[in-house]
């Protein structure tokens, strides 16, 4: 018979691990199952931005993935022939660009894959979450009530079945589940093939240890990205290309090229280096057709592949994680209809296909041959480049807005994205983040989102409360009530404003902190219209 689960996710890297712990966190069974034999040794995806801390702050982790990295004041990008020696091309990011306070309540994270995935290990199974590495998934097969997926352990030959109601495809960009449903790809596709080493060596003053940066490399000899993991353990990256079309492999690289390439890279000829990993790995730019077929859903890089300049990556990938789990929860104990899941595709492929657009835009301005620096290229112009390119990573990571069924946007009104530094709060749009007075301390709005659904209302607008608990009856649907003005209180004035209702009207937020619906004024018959919003975001 086999086992029998709500949801079956394949695949343990962030999208994967994100998703078991979210969906463990709202009581669904779910079993993961991974080929490999425990979580990455590579750093890969490396930070978290603020849109990604409210989501893991929702599953309970922020604070122990922050707690993974060192807070950094700044984060340097290098272009340069060396490690030593000036540099063709330098960004520094740093906090004083972005502000926290005014975006949003959760700080940025700076924490690598390998330190955050056994994080979201550790959450997923102490919620109850069932996670198998060493097991691959051979064959699936879909129907109208599940799939059943047949499942083998490393080095075995016996095969198990289990059957689930819902897939979750989190097997990475070359899954093979993607490519099983025929789900096609568009975009750029393959851009290199790679080999990422992890080495321990003492580079003495080589690098400065104080300020993390990330050097990209650009001579005759040598091309590739070096990095500081672990300055206590002397522990670094180093990752360069090779050409499939010239008959490399992942095989060549030997220990004893990987270091020799390790001491060419920084110019130590009698380096003593000790190689902990190496890892071939593609880079490219593609998105999947779609993100739904049937009972299988594709999340993270099964979903889509960018390029790791801008970190959206691993982002997107929790992003996506959040919103299949509470979709998949909504939908498997009948609070919402079926149809809730086509709002996945239509909601998060939009996303997907900005992030891969805005990840190329930066690898282009960051891969041109290095060549003479132009005289009037001031330090001026370089704080104006940075202010642009995290301006623009602000808009895309918390001003981005979703359409789909689940969303009742307004009449007129065609904007994708709006400044997050001036929010809305319009229908799709991530709902505001406002400052408020709560018992003698300060809370965010945010706070109140991340587990059921949430309305928000001005000081006159206590019959919401009422309407709320008779629409939640009807519908069997959870609807928590803040009146803005008793407790908590407005202080700075800005609540109304920046949700864009009257001190009557309401904002109905949904799980994940997207604005589903609002009325500047109370209608005539609250629960009526509450319960009709409900219904049609759900799919009832």
């Amino acid at each position: 018979m086999g086992d029998r689960v709500s949801v079956l996710v394949v695949g343990a890297g962030l999208a994967g691990l994100s998703s078991a712990m979210f969906l463990a966190q709202r009581g669904v069974d779910v079993l993961l199952v991974e080929r490999r034999p425990g979580t990455s040794p590579f750093p890969r995806a490396v930070g978290q931005n603020q849109r990604t801390m409210e989501l893991l702050g929702f599953g309970g982790v922020a604070d122990a993935v922050r707690a993974c990295a060192p807070e950094a004041a700044e984060f340097r990008v290098r272009i340069a022939a060396g490690i030593r020696g000036p540099a063709f091309q330098e960004s520094v990011y740093d906090g004083t660009v972005v502000d926290a306070g005014v975006l949003s309540p959760a700080a940025w994270g700076m924490a690598g894959q390998d330190k955050a995935e056994p994080v979201l290990r550790r959450r997923a199974e102490d919620l109850g979450a069932e996670l198998r590495f060493d097991t691959e998934l051979v064959s699936f097969a879909q129907d109208g009530t599940g799939v059943t997926a047949v499942l083998r352990e490393r080095g075995g030959e016996a095969t198990t079945r289990a059957r689930a109601d819902y897939l979750v495809a989190a097997d990475g960009g070359r899954g093979a589940v993607r490519e099983a449903l025929g789900i096609g790809r568009h975009g750029p596709g393959s851009l290199s093939h790679n080999i990422s080493m992890i080495f321990d060596a003492d580079l003495g003053d080589l690098v400065d240890h104080e300020r993390p940066t990330l050097h990209l490399l650009r001579n005759e000899r040598i091309a590739g990205a070096f990095a500081t993991l672990d300055p206590a353990a002397g522990r670094y990256l180093f990752s360069t290309t090779y050409d499939p079309g010239d008959g490399e492999s992942p095989e060549d690289f030997t220990e004893d090229r990987c270091t020799e390439l390790i001491r060419t890279v920084t110019e130590l000829p009698g380096l003593d280096v000790r190689l902990r990993a190496v890892q071939p790995w593609e880079m490219a730019a593609a998105v999947a057709d779609r993100f739904r077929a049937g009972r299988v859903l594709l999340a993270g890089d099964a979903a889509k592949v960018t390029p790791p300049v801008g970190g959206f990556g691993g982002n997107t990938a929790i992003g996506d994680a959040y919103d299949l789990a509470w979709k998949l929860a909504a939908v498997l104990d009948a609070s919402a209809g079926p149809g809730l899941l086509d709002s996945y595709d239509a909601e998060r492929r939009p996303i997907a296909d900005r992030v891969v657009a805005e990840s190329l835009r930066l690898q282009v301005s960051r891969g041109f041959a290095p060549g003479e620096e132009d005289e009037e290229d001031e330090e001026d112009g370089e704080d104006t480049e940075k202010v642009s390119e995290q301006q623009k990573a602000v808009e895309l990571t918390l001003g981005f807005r979703y359409r789909s069924a689940a969303v009742l946007t307004e009449d007129d009104d065609p904007a994708d994205e709006e400044d997050p530094y001036g929010p809305t709060g319009r229908p799709g749009f991530r709902a505001p983040h406002v400052w408020l007075r709560r018992g003698g301390g300060t809370a965010s709005t945010v706070e109140f989102f991340g587990r059921d659904f949430v309305l928000l209302t001005g000081a006159d607008g206590g019959l919401w409360a009422e309407a709320a608990g008779e629409a939640s009856a009807r519908l069997g649907v959870t609807v928590r009530t803040h009146v803005i003005g008793e407790e908590p209180v407005d202080g700075a004035g800005e609540f109304l404003a920046r949700y864009g209702i009257g001190a009557s009207g309401a904002s109905l937020v949904r799980p994940d902190g997207v604005v589903a619906w609002r009325t500047a004024d109370a209608p005539g018959d609250p629960v009526r219209a509450l319960s009709d919003v409900l219904t049609t975001v759900l799919a009832r």
